[in-house]
Protein backbone atom coordinates (compact mmCIF):
# COMPACT_ATOMS: atom_id res chain seq x y z
CA UNK A 1 0.00 0.00 0.00
CA UNK A 2 3.16 2.84 0.90
CA UNK A 3 4.41 1.73 -2.33
CA UNK A 4 1.15 2.27 -4.26
CA UNK A 5 0.63 5.33 -2.71
CA UNK A 6 4.50 6.14 -3.40
CA UNK A 7 3.95 5.76 -7.13
CA UNK A 8 0.72 7.75 -7.11
CA UNK A 9 2.43 10.85 -5.58
CA UNK A 10 5.21 10.06 -8.20
CA UNK A 11 2.13 10.38 -10.78
CA UNK A 12 1.00 13.16 -9.57
CA UNK A 13 4.33 15.50 -9.10
CA UNK A 14 5.05 13.90 -12.86
CA UNK A 15 1.96 15.36 -13.85
CA UNK A 16 2.24 18.49 -12.31
CA UNK A 17 5.35 19.17 -14.23
CA UNK A 18 3.58 19.22 -17.65
CA UNK A 19 0.63 21.14 -16.07
CA UNK A 20 3.47 23.53 -14.53
CA UNK A 21 5.38 24.11 -18.17
CA UNK A 22 1.77 25.38 -19.40
CA UNK A 23 1.46 27.24 -16.70
CA UNK A 24 4.66 29.03 -16.64
CA UNK A 25 4.22 29.55 -20.13
CA UNK A 26 0.22 31.30 -20.05
CA UNK A 27 1.53 32.81 -16.91
CA UNK A 28 4.82 34.19 -18.79
CA UNK A 29 2.42 35.31 -21.51
CA UNK A 30 -0.41 36.92 -19.25
CA UNK A 31 2.55 39.38 -17.22
CA UNK A 32 4.54 40.20 -20.33
CA UNK A 33 1.71 40.45 -22.77
CA UNK A 34 -1.72 40.06 -21.76
CA UNK A 35 -1.90 43.12 -18.76
CA UNK A 36 0.14 45.63 -20.90
CA UNK A 37 -2.35 44.92 -23.78
CA UNK A 38 -5.61 45.24 -21.10
CA UNK A 39 -3.89 48.54 -19.95
CA UNK A 40 -3.74 50.14 -23.15
CA UNK A 41 -7.48 50.06 -23.99
CA UNK A 42 -7.98 51.82 -20.30
CA UNK A 43 -7.54 55.13 -22.42
CA UNK A 44 -10.02 54.55 -25.41
CA UNK A 45 -10.21 57.30 -28.29
CA UNK A 46 -12.53 60.02 -28.58
CA UNK A 47 -13.90 59.60 -32.42
CA UNK A 48 -15.56 56.38 -33.36
CA UNK A 49 -13.38 55.72 -36.24
CA UNK A 50 -10.17 55.89 -33.79
CA UNK A 51 -12.86 53.45 -31.21
CA UNK A 52 -13.69 51.33 -34.19
CA UNK A 53 -9.91 50.80 -35.19
CA UNK A 54 -8.95 49.97 -31.25
CA UNK A 55 -12.23 47.59 -30.81
CA UNK A 56 -11.11 45.71 -34.28
CA UNK A 57 -7.53 45.26 -32.42
CA UNK A 58 -8.68 44.42 -28.71
CA UNK A 59 -10.80 41.53 -30.68
CA UNK A 60 -7.57 40.12 -32.28
CA UNK A 61 -6.08 40.26 -28.82
CA UNK A 62 -9.03 38.50 -27.39
CA UNK A 63 -8.43 35.80 -29.09
CA UNK A 64 -4.99 34.84 -28.43
CA UNK A 65 -5.89 35.76 -24.70
CA UNK A 66 -8.88 34.17 -24.48
CA UNK A 67 -7.01 30.93 -26.20
CA UNK A 68 -4.15 31.16 -23.38
CA UNK A 69 -7.18 31.49 -20.82
CA UNK A 70 -8.30 28.37 -22.07
CA UNK A 71 -5.09 26.48 -22.13
CA UNK A 72 -4.81 27.28 -18.44
CA UNK A 73 -8.10 26.63 -16.96
CA UNK A 74 -7.30 22.96 -19.22
CA UNK A 75 -4.34 22.30 -17.40
CA UNK A 76 -6.37 23.21 -13.76
CA UNK A 77 -8.93 20.74 -14.90
CA UNK A 78 -5.95 18.14 -15.06
CA UNK A 79 -5.15 18.99 -11.82
CA UNK A 80 -8.62 18.52 -10.37
CA UNK A 81 -7.53 14.73 -9.26
CA UNK A 82 -5.23 16.10 -7.20
CA UNK A 83 -8.56 16.95 -4.61
CA UNK A 84 -8.79 13.22 -4.12
CA UNK A 85 -5.55 13.01 -2.41
CA UNK A 86 -4.07 13.95 1.12
CA UNK A 87 -0.72 13.90 0.77
CA UNK A 88 1.53 15.46 3.17
CA UNK A 89 4.36 16.11 0.56
CA UNK A 90 2.10 17.63 -2.32
CA UNK A 91 1.31 20.32 -0.02
CA UNK A 92 3.34 22.91 -2.14
CA UNK A 93 2.60 21.96 -5.11
CA UNK A 94 -1.08 23.04 -3.89
CA UNK A 95 0.11 26.07 -3.07
CA UNK A 96 1.90 26.64 -6.81
CA UNK A 97 -0.95 25.63 -8.39
CA UNK A 98 -3.80 27.91 -6.33
CA UNK A 99 -1.29 30.80 -7.23
CA UNK A 100 -1.54 29.95 -10.81
CA UNK A 101 -5.12 29.44 -10.62
CA UNK A 102 -5.28 33.14 -8.78
CA UNK A 103 -3.56 34.55 -11.55
CA UNK A 104 -5.16 32.74 -14.32
CA UNK A 105 -8.59 33.79 -12.98
CA UNK A 106 -7.84 37.31 -12.15
CA UNK A 107 -6.71 37.95 -16.07
CA UNK A 108 -9.20 36.25 -17.35
CA UNK A 109 -12.16 38.52 -15.53
CA UNK A 110 -10.24 41.48 -16.55
CA UNK A 111 -10.39 40.00 -20.11
CA UNK A 112 -14.66 39.82 -19.70
CA UNK A 113 -14.32 43.10 -18.17
CA UNK A 114 -12.49 44.92 -20.76
CA UNK A 115 -14.45 43.11 -23.39
CA UNK A 116 -17.59 44.06 -22.14
CA UNK A 117 -16.45 47.95 -21.37
CA UNK A 118 -15.00 48.07 -25.05
CA UNK A 119 -18.14 46.90 -26.55
CA UNK A 120 -20.38 49.23 -24.39
CA UNK A 121 -18.37 52.57 -25.52
CA UNK A 122 -18.00 51.06 -28.99
CA UNK A 123 -22.43 51.33 -28.59
CA UNK A 124 -22.60 54.62 -27.09
CA UNK A 125 -20.36 56.50 -29.46
CA UNK A 126 -22.59 54.74 -32.36
CA UNK A 127 -25.51 56.00 -30.50
CA UNK A 128 -23.90 59.44 -29.88
CA UNK A 129 -23.14 59.48 -33.66
CA UNK A 130 -26.37 58.64 -34.91
CA UNK A 131 -28.05 61.64 -32.62
CA UNK A 132 -25.43 63.84 -33.56
CA UNK A 133 -26.19 63.44 -37.61
CA UNK A 134 -29.94 63.52 -36.64
CA UNK A 135 -29.32 67.10 -35.32
CA UNK A 136 -27.38 68.17 -37.97
CA UNK A 137 -30.10 66.75 -40.53
CA UNK A 138 -32.64 68.75 -38.13
CA UNK A 139 -30.77 72.21 -38.45
CA UNK A 140 -30.30 72.28 -41.72
CA UNK A 141 -34.23 71.19 -42.20
CA UNK A 142 -35.03 74.55 -39.98
CA UNK A 143 -32.79 76.73 -42.17
CA UNK A 144 -33.86 75.45 -45.21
Amino acid sequence: MLSNKRIQELELVMEFKKVEECFKEVSSWIENVGRKRLKETINLDDSLEMLLQAQKQFREFDLVASEYCRRGQEALKKMNQWEDFSFVDVHSYRVKLQAYEDQLEEFCTQLDETRHRVCETVRLYEFFDKVTQGIYCTEEGVES
